[in-house]
């Protein structure tokens, strides 16, 4: 822990973050709520608890690959809800154990089994159409901790809590009552923080309402649908609810306005931006520059349209020199390969998977690219342009514009318009070095705001503000505000009914 800029100072309280799950090849929501718990050890002496609901078994050894490679340090903690279960003592309710008992799925055609060390910790039964139906999560020992059924129609579920002898303690009608539970037991009544990056986590923690813990949900992505049209479906039901939450995190003032115009006024909405290191930035800097490569850091999913860039730097190598190094992982990888195949490109652009090296790319490559169909604010963008690696970015809702002052530290480029952005990088290497040596002072400058220390002291003076807003007390503010929440309840469900977003000023 850097003691020496331990200048910003937290209201007392627990940190916690909640996420459903930290994959292998994590993309850059994981990697921001991983930087931004890295920043509140580092410049706060924070402790942060990553709490993550996936049924993934091997989250010790994940924590310890995450360790090694810098992603997680001393004070940082991550712990999932299954894991958690099988470490602890069950004790039964004073009311007595429920009615409810399971008995244990046995192995199987149709039964998936995970486990650790050839130790089963998990054993799912699908139907013929591949849906679960039954899950149960075994402990080290072979017994039974949690067995949850489903109807074949799903409307009915079960989920039950066994003891280590077998004997069922507690029940619930959804595993969410499962994870309220879990987070009850974690935090106790302790004054807690917890701030909820994933968008499939949020559906469930807005119900999560303690008098002891301030909620607060970051939006890492658009909250529309990719033609703007409409909310985004993935994210409704959390946004149609977005007041159950004591503070909502935006990373751009654009994304704020449009959230305004969409669901109306929120007394709660901040903006706070992705932060970087700027320290290892700096020291990064002074490594050899090379012109004419460019990098990537971005999940092979479709949204990311990883296939523009990659056609691109194909039409632009027709004219210059350039190259491309993408760094990533997902399900479109056969696809892109087949394009890149296609077009004759394997010389100039390469798949290098997912390496936790990959920033350090920004203080050697030339130009960086953002192809995507929408974003929050990619903390790659900004950590690039603070390396002085000149962004080439779609101008998408949201997050390039409201850094890249076309022209000047970067490239704004017509959304999905391919020889437009090679174009662009055609028109990069025919720049005179001094006009580009220029472009990336101004890049450099551009990201100095989003610096740890000035991010970090956002969040502390904004978690200050959640805190006094739900302990305000006044008994005339909590009527306003159920009175809000149910006029911007009607005014949603008008607008879902309508198929489109309201952009009235309210």
């Amino acid at each position: 822990m850097r003691s020496s800029l331990l200048s910003t100072h937290f209201r007392p309280g627990a940190q916690f973050v909640l996420s459903w799950s930290i994959p292998d090849s994590f993309g850059g929501m994981t990697g921001a709520l991983l930087h931004r718990s890295r920043a509140f050890v580092e410049q706060a002496g924070r402790p942060v608890d990553i709490l993550t609901l996936d049924d993934r078994i091997d989250t010790p050894e994940l924590e310890q690959r995450l360790r090694a490679d810098g992603e997680v340090i001393d004070g940082m903690r991550i712990i999932n809800i299954w894991d958690w279960f099988r470490a602890v003592e069950i004790n039964g309710r004073d009311d007595g154990p429920p009615s409810h008992e399971h008995d244990p799925i046995a192995p199987g055609p149709n039964v998936q089994e995970s486990g650790r060390d050839g130790v089963v910790l998990l054993r799912e039964l699908r139907d013929e159409d591949g849906q679960v139906r039954s899950v149960d999560r075994l402990r080290p020992d072979g017994s039974l901790l949690v067995s949850d059924r489903r109807d074949a129609e799903g409307g009915t579920r079960n989920v039950v809590l066994y003891d280590s002898a077998g004997v069922p303690v507690r029940s619930w009608g959804s595993v969410w009552g499962v994870y309220r539970h879990w987070l009850d037991e974690i935090i106790g009544g302790q004054e807690s923080f917890l701030i909820v990056d994933s968008k499939t986590a949020a559906r469930f923690a807005r119900t999560y309402r303690r008098r002891n813990v301030v909620t607060m949900h970051v939006l890492h992505g658009s909250h529309r649908s990719a033609d703007g049209s409409a909310l985004s479906a993935s994210r409704r039901s959390v946004l149609e609810n977005l007041a159950d939450f004591d503070s909502v995190v935006l990373l751009t003032k654009a994304q704020r306005e449009d959230l305004v115009r969409d669901l109306g006024p929120f007394p709660h909405l901040a903006v706070i931006p992705n932060g970087f290191d700027h320290a290892a930035e700096s020291s990064a800097t002074a490594q050899t520059r090379r012109r004419g490569r460019g990098v990537m850091l971005s999940s092979l999913i479709a949204r990311k349209r990883v296939s523009h860039a990659i056609k691109a730097i194909a039409r632009a190598s027709r004219d210059v020199d350039v190259t491309l190094d993408v760094f990533g992982e997902g399900e479109r990888r056969p696809l892109l390969e087949k394009t890149i195949g296609s077009l004759d490109a394997s010389d100039r652009v390469s798949l290098r998977g997912h390496d936790v090296g990959a920033r350090s790319t920004f203080a050697t490559a030339d130009f960086m690219l953002l192809t995507s169909k929408a974003e929050g604010l990619p903390l790659a963008l900004v950590e690039g342009m603070a390396a002085g690696c000149i962004p080439i970015a779609y101008d998408i809702a949201y997050g390039p514009a409201d850094v890249i002052d076309d022209g000047r530290n970067g490239f704004l480029v017509p959304p999905g318009d391919i020889d437009a952005l090679a174009q662009r990088v055609v028109a990069l290497q025919r720049l005179p070095e001094r006009a580009v040596e220029s472009m990336r002072r101004r890049a450099r400058a551009t990201a100095e705001r989003f610096g740890d220390a000035s991010v970090t002291r956002a969040w502390a003076r904004e978690m200050e503000r959640a805190y006094e807003r739900k302990h305000a007390g006044d008994p005339g503010a909590s009527v306003a505000r159920r009175i809000r929440r149910v006029a911007g309840r009607a005014k949603r469900r008008a607008v879902r009914l309508s198929g489109g977003y309201d952009d009235s000023d309210a």
